[in-house]
């Protein structure tokens, strides 16, 4: 199999939070029709990131926005807020990363019992926001 690749689109809500993008990067994984290989989800925004954590409880979600607020505090004196106002969303989308990999195993992503794709938005709400699927094998 060569390579297959997707884009989708989501618009986000608030200005730091994390959306679940699980079931579309799955339904895509199976479109490829790839069995056993391995699956790239990245977003092409300087001010998001890709994650993976736990798709059970809500407040998981909560209390990542709150650990990388306390992390990176927002207005506090950072140069590129001359720019456009938008610094520690630049930092959190560095040190979050823009993408991970995970092995497709039989169609399916090979996610642990409680693991989930989070889509992580810093600099929203914002109406598109842009994730690349590229599945090969």
């Amino acid at each position: 199999m060569g390579v297959f690749r997707r884009r989708f689109d989501l618009a986000t809500r608030a200005h730091n939070e994390l959306v679940d993008i699980t079931r579309e990067v799955q339904q895509i994984v199976s479109e490829s029709g790839l069995r056993d290989g391995l699956c790239s989800v990245f977003t092409p925004h300087a001010t998001a990131a890709i994650t993976i954590n736990e798709n059970d409880d809500e407040n998981i979600g909560a209390d990542f926005v709150k650990a990388m607020s306390k992390m990176v505090v927002e207005h506090d004196d950072w140069l590129h807020d001359r720019v456009d106002n938008n610094a520690a969303a630049h930092i959190k989308s560095a040190l979050m990363g823009p993408s991970e990999t995970i092995p497709v195993e039989e169609g399916k992503l090979a996610l642990g019992t409680w693991q989930n794709i989070f889509f992580c938005e810093f600099d929203g709400p914002r109406r598109q926001r842009g994730i690349v699927v590229t599945v090969w094998g």
